[in-house]
């Protein structure tokens, strides 16, 4: 797979994962020192976000994926916005479906690729 490929890739794999509560997933895709930044503005640790999904504090029903765009690759960095329709209930609200734009960082590190950062907004 091309850099491009799997970048992509990453993006599918953390949709299905958060969905699937497939916790193995994420611990393997996300870096150690990734932060989720909500649209709250709050910066969750990949730990904390990762033990929320897993007790249901943070419920993801669906992620059907609209658009991926704004791919950029520099070296050992890339970085893409990818917009997907969230069915989730987030902190005890309401199940709600959200328009949710994620801005993705990605790191190559010792040759594979991680998920660094992610920003959170709606579209």
């Amino acid at each position: 797979m091309t850099d491009k490929e799997v970048i992509i890739d990453l993006y599918r794999q953390e949709n299905r994962a958060i969905v699937d509560k497939d916790i193995e997933t994420l611990g393997q895709i996300l870096d150690s020192t990734m932060v989720l930044h909500h649209m709250t503005g709050y910066a969750q640790p990949k730990l904390e976000w990762i033990d929320q999904i897993q007790n249901g504090e943070l419920k993801y029903y669906s992620s059907d994926e609209e658009q991926i765009s704004d791919i950029q690759i520099a070296g050992n960095y890339a970085s893409l916005i990818g917009h997907n329709k969230v069915k989730a209930s987030v902190w005890g609200s309401p199940v709600s479906t959200w328009s949710l734009q994620m801005k993705m960082e990605f790191a190559k590190i010792n040759g594979k690729w991680a998920i660094t950062n992610q920003v959170a907004s709606t579209y």
